[in-house]
């Protein structure tokens, strides 16, 4: 963390920010950004994503408080409360997530709805008009209503009633005034939108008893009252916590050690043994068939690393299935499988929260559901938190499903997000490594794209060791005396297929050389040096082979450089038909190949 990041007994955000707010610098940016202002929790912004990252974090809580708590040491015993608007209310991802909260029984959860029928447009009856309450209701929370924002004795009842129900979470209609004492403006959405303006606000200041010319006013007492008010009551619980987790530590230290670990985003000792090696053989495994074996591994040695499938988890081999790992349900809040529904986006926010929380989380899907999470995952790069989204079914292999279940564009669009790392490993190896990698990572997230279909397990006697794929490319296999005419690059599925066009060019006397690149975001993290022996600017013949679209490939090819990708959307049909139309052969690339070294070879016309 930066060091300015928490300073104690200092206010996270001072008064010179506040009169700073949007500009360059200030701890006041336009929505709240974690990591970025002590006391921001989540980055919020995006409607409904708060919302829905606090299941995640309710989750969190529930898993915790069930595998540390003991008697007589709550360590964890937080609710988490969260306020929403009229917006929330209406984007997708906060039903999906509100859904799976009231299946779980979410009662540490409470979310206060700010009701004030306003939007940028207008009022929220152009739009919106459903029985929100009821809505909650089917969805078995506890739904509680105070009817002026301003009653803080009814507030703090309902804030009361929230923390002794239940087996429901608990959902909160509070009614309000949008600009609240701006005689002109309050109730308009102008108020929403933009400033008040200089007249309306020294008018909304008369409403309130308030001096209305001054500015950044901060009565004389008012730090004091809040030193003596949250300031004391936060510092004394504060002691009250860290003597009760040394009185723990001293009954239950590998626990302790367990919960001081995690906090630090550290991994446990022996944290990848067992990870398996798999021998070669031609027919292979598929990426997820790997990825499973991985997963149930680090799941064992990893207490808090945990996780699940949005409905999906026999396809994609994501089930946690050694003794002991469990169902995470309302009744069963310490199992390791979790069963996020139909729910892609809110499975995202999910993960996102249980990330803040600090556990471990990961989400699976078909790779082609990735474009519903795909704001889930913008915002875990923009918080920097290690989260692991496990995409199978990542090209052409999903075959008869047709177009509308084979990605084309999504590998493109993640790699595009900064600071995300994207991995598309080519055999059960690769798979291994990626895993290897990815887990260590502390201040970015991860996603992995695994194949649906076996694909070979290359002979490492023969070529380059897997553990190549933590540097984002490397040579697989190359020309006799290494220095080579030609270069083929490939990933995922692919990569088999190039190591097959590579050895039939080598056995035509072409100096081919193979090189895996699994990630082109660790890649770009690579010295020049190293970047430039595995692909050396002087070879500019080089030829990328990958199903997905090719957008963003003449980085590595050159101008020179041809791809064998895809330039449309597939079709339904079976997975060796696709192959041959689209030019996913060994033969098709050796002529492409061919071609390029030909054209690069010919004299220049006079």
């Amino acid at each position: 963390m930066d060091s300015d990041y928490e300073r104690l007994g200092r206010p996270s955000v001072s008064l010179d920010d506040i009169r700073r707010f949007r500009q360059l610098g200030s701890k006041a940016p336009g929505h709240p950004e974690y990591h970025w202002v002590s006391g921001v929790e989540t980055t919020t912004g995006p409607l409904g994503q708060g919302v829905a990252t606090s299941v995640g974090m309710a989750i969190a809580q529930k898993w915790l408080a069930s595998r540390y708590n003991k008697p007589g040491y709550e360590i964890f015993d937080y609710n988490i409360y969260a306020v929403c608007g009229d917006g929330c209310m209406m984007e997708g991802v906060a039903s999906e997530a509100a859904s799976l909260a009231g299946h779980l029984g979410l009662d540490n959860l409470c979310w206060v709805w700010d009701n004030n029928h306003i939007t940028i447009e207008g009022d929220t009856r152009l739009a919106f008009t459903e029985d929100v309450a009821s809505r909650f209701l089917a969805y078995d929370w506890n739904v509680l209503r105070v009817g002026d924002a301003n009653d803080c004795d009814r507030i703090e009842h309902a804030l009361t009633v929230f923390r002794k129900t239940k087996g429901r979470p608990t959902f909160i209609v509070l009614d309000s005034h949008i600009g609240y004492g701006a005689p002109h403006k309050q109730d308009t959405p102008e108020a929403h939108g933009e400033p008040l303006g200089e007249e309306e606000t020294r008018l909304a200041k008369r409403s309130y008893g308030w001096p209305e010319d001054a500015k950044f006013l901060v009565p004389e007492g008012i730090y004091d009252h809040f030193k003596a008010g949250i300031g004391r009551r936060g510092g004394e619980r504060r002691e009250q916590w860290t003597r009760l987790f040394e009185a723990y530590r001293q009954q239950f230290s590998e626990l302790a050690l367990e919960i001081e670990a995690m906090q630090r985003r550290e991994l446990p000792a022996g944290w990848d043994r067992n990870l398996p090696t798999f021998p070669a053989d031609p027919k292979g495994l598929a990426g997820r068939d790997a990825s499973g074996k991985v997963l149930n591994v680090l799941a064992q040695n990893i207490p808090w690393f945990l996780g699940g499938s949005a409905d999906l988890g026999p396809s994609n081999k994501t089930t946690l299935t050694f003794e002991g790992a469990g169902q995470l349900q309302g009744t069963s809040p310490g199992g390791k499988n979790m069963h996020f529904g139909i729910r892609e986006h809110a499975m995202g926010a999910i993960v996102n929260g249980m990330s803040l929380s600090k556990l471990r989380p990961f989400g699976a899907t078909f790779f082609i559901f990735s474009d519903y999470a795909r704001p889930a995952i913008r915002l875990s790069a923009l918080m920097e938190l290690p989260t692991l989204l496990v995409f199978t079914h990542d090209a052409m292999g999903d075959g008869e499903d047709g177009p509308t279940h084979q990605p084309i564009e999504q590998l493109a669009s993640l790699r595009a997000i900064p600071g995300l790392v994207t991995l598309r490993p080519g055999d059960a190896n690769e798979a291994v490594e990626a895993y290897r990698y990815v887990v260590q990572l502390r201040h970015k997230p991860a996603v992995l794209a695994l194949s649906r279909q076996p694909l070979p397990t290359l002979d490492r006697s023969r070529y380059a060791p897997a553990s190549g794929v933590a540097r984002g490319a490397y040579v697989l296999a190359d020309a006799p005396g290494g220095n080579p005419e030609l270069i083929l690059i490939a990933s995922g599925s692919e990569l088999s297929l190039a190591v097959e066009a590579h050895e039939q060019l080598v056995a035509e006397g072409i100096r081919s050389r193979a090189v895996s690149m699994p990630s082109w975001d660790l890649f770009e993290h690579q010295p020049q040096e190293y970047r430039d022996a595995v692909l050396p600017p002087k070879v500019t013949a080089r030829v990328a082979v990958e199903q997905a679209s090719t957008f963003g490939w003449e980085r590595y090819i050159g101008a020179a450089g041809r791809v064998v990708g895809m330039h449309t959307f597939g079709a339904s049909a079976p997975l060796k038909a696709l192959q041959e139309k689209f030019g996913f052969e060994p033969d098709a690339v050796v002529t492409v190949a061919k071609e390029l070294l030909k054209s690069a070879t010919a004299p220049a016309c006079r």
